[in-house]
């Protein structure tokens, strides 16, 4: 009985153990020139000796007021974002990008089933209508599971972040990308400036 108890301790402290070595990463991304310091996209680049597979749900984005929301949506590579259109007139979904295979959805109207793509390398998509000219968004597909997108304040969070030495990368659609090392133990902060 007494080496049942000790068995189900240890079991119990290894998993608090566990838990305890997921981390975080946060902060606030400062996009120098701009009003607003969101849409960058901050995430770990790849992790030697792993890969990650994509979530079985797809990833999703819609056209709603004649914008694409959201308007920045990461997803780990090999991932199907669905194209969905919620405006009563039609859209279409296309990218100049070679690294999305200059894909072209073509047209449907609001109400019409959605249309998907798969992202399967690395890629900061443009996601244009040729309908709509003024109409852009972004779909940027990265190597882990570990991406946020800055808010309006440019603050960011990635949570469930195992402790080590990583390679961060903060994407923005209009600035240079930023790469810096990183090494994360527990909950670890971490501020980026992003320029032209």
């Amino acid at each position: 009985m007494k080496k049942s108890v000790a068995i189900l301790v240890f079991i119990a402290l290894t998993s608090s153990a566990t838990v305890a070595s997921a981390g975080s990463l946060s902060g606030k991304v400062t996009a120098v020139g701009k009003r607003s310091n969101a849409d960058a996209v901050v995430y770990v680049d790849t992790i030697p000796g792993k890969k990650f597979e994509p979530p079985k749900e797809r990833a999703r984005m819609d056209q709603i007021d004649m914008v694409f929301t959201p308007r920045v949506l990461p997803v780990v590579v090999g991932a199907t974002v669905e194209f969905n259109n919620s405006d009563s007139v039609a859209h279409n979904v296309f990218t100049v990008d070679d690294c999305a295979d200059l894909f072209d959805l073509g047209s449907w109207s609001g109400g019409e089933a959605p249309r998907s793509q798969t992202f399967d390398q690395p890629c900061a998509a443009v996601i244009l209508c040729n309908v709509h000219p003024e109409m852009e968004g972004f779909v940027v597909a990265v190597p882990t599971p570990y991406f946020a997108v800055s808010e309006a304040t440019g603050s960011y969070t990635i949570e469930g972040l195992p402790d080590g030495n990583y390679t961060i990368k903060v994407w923005h659609p209009t600035l240079k990308l930023l790469t810096r090392k990183v090494e994360v133990k527990g909950a670890t902060s971490a501020d980026f400036t992003l320029k032209k």
